[in-house]
């Protein structure tokens, strides 16, 4: 028992205080409660109001004779507060930590933690979740599965498990080979890499192909089977469990956030699929080897119309030209095999640009950025992760006569003319126009010099 301190004059003074202190806290409880929407926003009230809370306790503590009780009701707020501690509120991605034991129904689409440990009574504590990154982009989170989070009293497992887990989403864009890995499988990189394999993946919106396709990433990442929950019928629980992936911008990792990097990434992605070349070729260093040059082509749109003679002039300036339009039944293993044997790697901007992560160090990206005033986009998609993975680049930005829309439209029209009007109508009207409905023929001589560049690049 302590002293009363010399402000508690009375007691009925004490008790009035010791009310408002316990009305405090039921009321941070009551707010802490109140979760809609993402839960990032949410989260940050939570910790506000708890720490309110606590703040008060301290202010008020030494107003108190029997300090034993307000240290439990301390206690209480701050086991609320705990299990969010490690809740990451970007702008882009839903990401939480829950700690304690955790239950995951996949027919209800619900994750249960114990009252008991959190110190909330059950059913008190519900929010929805979508474990995807961009959960600022509609068209993405129509694709992915709402998850209700929920305190329980008790849990009923079928099937316990002894390692930590991460729920994440296989909707949204997946199956863009772009999406596939800078929404999913650098995320889960940066997520999973501190398991060093010692965690389950816990699948929702489930794509088999999209398993099968980077089965031999997963299994470097993860040494259990993978658990599609929307299929479960029996309770998994787990000792603790993230929700959602860590992101941090596009096709990257930022070193500020991450004792990992993409340079890191880019060596794991060697040791996965056996890769051979750590270093592009120096030329000079390595007699009568011609550089390769690797060209991503495409069918539907952003195609070289003239890509036979844009081969023929590679090929007169000494470069081996590889030509390669990967698909999603194209094993990424060969992909990755064809693009690591290359030191130069050119594409029309597109998802195939996105092989770049098996190219070797210091070897050339060229961007061929289409009509459109798409250079933002092109930076931030290619030419910041391309220095970021310690690549070299360069891009070459076609010109109207180089535009298949020159033939569908004059020259003085608007969509040609002025891009940036089209711009102002939404992203829509961009990818329709620029993006779904353009092929490229390459003016090659205007372009023979960017290769000639690249030439140089490989001198250094």
């Amino acid at each position: 028992m302590h002293k009363c301190s010399p402000f508690c004059s009375s007691f009925n003074e004490k008790r009035l205080t010791h009310g408002i202190l316990v009305g405090s806290l039921l009321a941070a409880f009551t707010i802490s409660i109140v979760f809609k929407s993402y839960f990032c926003t949410q989260l940050s009230a939570l910790h506000i109001q708890s720490q309110s809370s606590m703040d008060a306790a301290e202010n008020q503590f030494m107003m108190f004779k029997d300090a034993g009780l307000l240290q439990e009701l301390v206690e209480e707020s701050t086991s609320a507060k705990s299990i969010f501690n490690a809740c990451d509120c970007e702008p882009i991605s839903n990401y939480c930590e829950i700690n304690g034991d955790i239950a995951v129904q996949g027919n209800s689409s619900t994750i249960s933690m114990v009252s008991l440990r959190t110190g909330i009574p059950a059913g008190e504590i519900s929010w929805t979740v979508k474990p995807y990154v961009r959960k600022e982009n509609a068209a993405a989170m129509d694709l992915v599965k709402s998850w209700a989070v929920t305190s329980m009293e008790f849990l009923h497992c079928d099937l316990i498990q002894t390692v930590p887990a991460i729920l994440f989403s296989l909707g949204g864009f997946s199956g863009n080979h772009f999406h596939d890995f800078s929404d999913l499988v650098i995320p889960l990189y940066i997520t999973s890499r501190q398991f060093n394999g010692e965690v389950q993946f816990v699948v929702t919106d489930n794509r088999h192909w999209w398993i099968s396709k980077f089965r031999g990433i997963l299994a470097k990442l993860s040494r259990y089977n993978i658990v599609d929950i929307d299929q479960e019928r029996k309770t998994h629980c787990y000792p603790s469990m993230i929700v959602g992936l860590k992101y941090h911008h596009e096709l990257g990792i930022d070193q500020s956030k991450s004792q990992l990097s993409m340079k890191d990434f880019r060596q794991f992605l060697r040791r996965t699929y056996s890769l051979k070349r750590a270093k592009a070729i120096k030329i000079g260093d390595e007699a009568r080897k011609m550089p390769r040059l690797l060209i991503i082509t495409r069918r539907k749109s952003r195609s070289f119309t003239n890509i036979d003679k844009i081969t023929r002039m590679a090929s007169s300036l000494g470069y081996n030209v590889v030509t390669m339009e990967p698909n999603l039944s194209t094993s990424l293993g060969s992909v990755a095999e064809t693009v690591n044997s290359c030191d130069v790697l050119m594409g029309i901007h597109g998802a195939g640009l996105t092989n770049m992560v098996f190219l070797p160090d210091n070897a050339i990206v060229i961007q061929i950025v289409p009509l459109g005033s798409i250079d933002e986009l092109a930076k931030q998609d290619f030419e910041q992760p391309a220095m970021d993975m310690e690549l070299r680049y360069l891009d070459y930005k076609i010109k109207a006569k180089e535009s298949s829309l020159i033939s569908k439209y004059k020259a003085d029209h608007f969509i040609i003319k002025d891009p940036l009007s089209v711009h102002k109508q939404g992203w829509d009207a961009v990818r329709s126009v620029y993006l779904d409905k353009q092929n490229v023929k390459l003016d090659v001589k205007r372009f023979r010099p960017t290769l000639l560049k690249a030439l140089q690049l490989l001198h250094q």
